[in-house]
């Protein structure tokens, strides 16, 4: 028997490029009726102008690491992979930009950078992470604190809308001003507004040289010291991260970037501000990796600089008062921190913990987001928590999504 719908899919993007959904085609929890994989722009367009037609609910997929990540969809009937829209588009060396296609993946942008001596600076905490994932949910690690954000990086954008319209903003020059800057309103908003087909970016040179100071500390109050030490010094590290383990241990780490004699120097001094410590090549193990496992319950945290001691503090009285293994990860340079709890916590537990490290953070000018968690945590917590931009949020989507059809739910207060 004909499929109508499949065979309009088809029609637009060509046969090879759509198929009926299988089994592992599935968006927390949810299966869609088709896949779709355009190898174009253009082709992404036709498939979206069909899948309106039809009145089709749309989610979008790249690497598929952070599909776990917010709700799942009110419903799915056509999942779209960016897997066949790879590649650097052009690389601009001399004017250290890049335009490079959604799905290409972070690995791989960086591979092709590397051998003219550049980089897109931003890390990659979730690997496999593709480049328009990375935009869609604004992910960056623990060099944001010298290069900036996803957001900062991003100059220009390509995407199709829900209503199959191509739109671009932004340019191949990191001073474009022309129109109105969509890269900045796409990212971070869950593929709630569209599918991003292309990005350009703004890159830096690769460091001729870098080290990686570290220095255990006795508690949060004291890791706090130390990072507000280097960070009233002149030693302009790219990241300062901390790292609370469960057991309560706590350790601080620098990175330090630039010519081989100017971080030679700048060890040194690091050093001497943090009272000691060691220097290397590599990174501690768990450097820029998030403090959870799929499966487990991740909390984003953010804080003023002035409070992350006073949320690190505040998160180790919460894990003893709860009794739940809680991992504290991020920067202290940002004031951006992960925290990470077993999968098999007792849900009501998680529950009341999340609760308490809402309240911390809202007491030091921050907010906590729960990124993922198994079915039984969900149920009790409002995965995002309060949003005093929500009716902005909601009319922005109207524009974009009239019919609410792409990634329906997922996004907060059920966008």
């Amino acid at each position: 028997m004909s499929d109508r719908v499949l065979d309009a899919l088809r029609a637009a993007a060509g046969a090879d490029a759509v198929r009926p959904a299988g089994a592992g085609d599935v968006v927390s929890g949810v299966q869609p009726r088709y896949l779709a994989m355009p190898g174009s722009t253009e082709e992404a367009a036709a498939l979206l102008r069909a899948a309106a037609a039809h009145e089709l609910a749309v989610v979008v997929d790249g690497g598929g690491t952070k599909q776990d990540w917010a709700n799942p969809p009110r419903r799915l009937d056509l999942l779209l992979s960016t897997r066949r829209l790879t590649g650097v588009v052009e690389h601009a060396a001399g004017d250290l930009v890049v335009v490079v296609r959604a799905g290409t993946p972070l690995a791989e942008l960086r591979a092709k950078l590397a051998p003219a001596g550049q980089q897109f600076a931003l890390d990659e905490p979730m690997p496999g992470a593709t480049v328009g994932g990375t935009v869609a949910v604004s992910t960056s690690g623990p060099r944001r604190m010298l290069y900036g954000t996803v957001r900062d990086l991003l100059i220009g954008v390509t995407m199709v809308r829900p209503d199959g319209v191509v739109a671009r903003a932004g340019g191949k020059v990191v001073k474009n001003v022309a129109g109105y800057d969509l890269g900045k309103l796409v990212a971070g908003s869950y593929g709630t507004l569209g599918l991003i087909t292309e990005c350009a970016f703004r890159l830096h040179p690769l460091p001729a040289a870098s080290a990686y100071v570290c220095r255990r500390a006795e508690d949060a109050a004291e890791a706090g010291r130390l990072a507000a030490a280097v960070l009233a010094a002149q030693v302009v590290p790219s990241a300062l991260e901390v790292d609370a383990a469960p057991d309560g241990g706590v350790e601080v780490a620098v990175l330090l970037e630039g010519t081989p004699k100017g971080v030679g120097e700048r060890v040194a001094a690091t050093r001497r501000l943090l009272g000691g410590g060691t220097a290397a090549a590599a990174p501690p193990p768990w450097w820029s990796a998030l403090p959870w496992r799929t499966g487990e319950v991740g909390v984003k945290l953010t804080a003023a600089l002035s409070g992350v001691p006073r949320l690190l503090a505040a998160a180790g009285e919460a894990r003893r008062r709860h009794q739940v293994p809680l991992a504290i990860r991020g920067s202290a340079g940002t004031g951006v921190l992960y925290a990470g709890l077993p999968g098999a916590a007792r849900p009501d537990a998680v529950a009341r913990l999340v609760a308490d490290l809402r309240a911390a953070a809202a007491a030091v000018a921050g907010h906590a987001v729960v990124l993922t968690a198994p079915a039984a945590v969900r149920e009790r917590v409002d995965l995002w928590g309060p949003v005093p931009g929500l009716n902005l949020m909601r009319r922005v989507k109207r524009q974009f999504d009239p019919d609410g059809r792409f990634a329906p739910g997922r996004f907060v207060g059920g966008i």
